[in-house]
């Protein structure tokens, strides 16, 4: 089977607010999140709230792959959280929801739960199961060192301030500065 189910947890010096508008944002991923999301386009806006948002999405993470997919924003709740309905390499349902945590803080939990369909990923699955999730621990651990970036460059009041924020990391040493659709 192919099916994988991931929960992702990480603790931001943010408001849930914060960290939501951050996300939400997906025209921005490409660019503070970059060693995942090679492109982001977004096919349909959806409502206002971002309900019905469809998201084409070229991505990888450590491992020499890339997988091509979408999400349609299924459910939001600001500041809380939403959740999203993925199709193409995989089919599943992601659901982000950000808990205050005291002072300043925000948890923010990822519960991912897909079916690989890229033939590759079915066939190697059984064999490969340990090293296609641990490329998925990767790739949100970098979206963790990345979203941190972001809200410093985000409350950043200068230009020399932003200036100071180190990069975000970059794709992994697999990855080629062509990518081809």
């Amino acid at each position: 089977m192919s099916a994988y189910h991931f929960i992702t947890r990480w603790q931001m010096q943010a408001s849930c607010e914060e960290v939501y508008r951050i996300l939400e944002d997906v025209d921005g991923l490409a660019r503070w999140w970059p060693s995942v999301y090679l492109d982001v386009r977004v096919l349909e806006k959806g409502r206002p709230g971002g309900v019905g948002k469809v998201v084409a999405l070229y991505t990888k993470g450590w491992l020499p792959y890339t997988l091509r997919w979408k999400f349609k924003v299924t459910e939001a709740d600001f500041p809380n959280g939403f959740s999203l309905e993925a199709f193409g390499d995989f089919v599943g349902r992601g659901v982000w929801t950000f808990t205050p945590a005291g002072e300043g803080l925000c948890d923010v939990v990822y519960d991912w739960q897909i079916t690989a369909t890229k033939p590759l990923l079915k066939l190697l699955t059984p064999v490969l199961r340990p090293a296609f999730s641990a490329n998925h621990h990767w790739a949100m651990r970098m979206g963790e060192q990345s979203l941190r970036l972001e809200l410093q460059r985000r409350r950043a009041r200068t230009a020399e301030e932003r200036a100071a924020v180190p990069a975000a990391p970059g794709p992994s040493i697999f990855s080629c500065k062509v990518m081809t659709r």
